[in-house]
């Protein structure tokens, strides 16, 4: 009975952390473009490649951690209730939902400090052209 309700739980987590994990990506990535587009400076299509690309990499991360910590353990001389098995699922999906609302604010901080350095770049390709007339 305890490993059908593992299975159970397998079966409960594995379309949360999967959907959980395209929802935040696809906000991210949506609205992480316009980052990009400033980034590359207006250049569209290498920004929206670049955009994909790592869209792609977040997906594999994530979804390979998902699937990494899958493993429901028990272990109690008792039998394997619905509460504990609620419990377990609770921890893991609270615990895989902090840890995607880090990555998410990693790459946050990734745009962020791609923005900033092309606005850097900017400031220095106009100082140097002001400079030479």
């Amino acid at each position: 009975m305890e490993n059908s309700k593992i299975i159970i739980g397998y079966l409960i987590y594995l379309p949360i952390v999967i959907i959980l994990t395209i929802y935040v990506s696809k906000m991210l990535f949506k609205n992480g473009k316009l980052f990009m587009i400033d980034i590359f400076k207006g250049k569209e299509d290498i920004a929206i490649a670049t955009n994909k690309l790592f869209e792609i990499g977040f997906y594999l991360i994530n979804i390979g951690w998902a699937l990494l910590i899958l493993k429901i353990s028990y272990y109690s001389q008792n039998e394997m209730n619905y509460q504990t098995l609620i419990e377990i699922l609770s921890k893991k999906i609270g615990g895989f939902s902090i840890y995607l609302g880090v990555m998410l604010l990693l790459n946050l901080l990734l745009f962020f400090k791609g923005r900033n350095k092309s606005r850097q770049s900017n400031k220095t390709t106009t100082k140097k052209i002001i400079l030479k007339k």
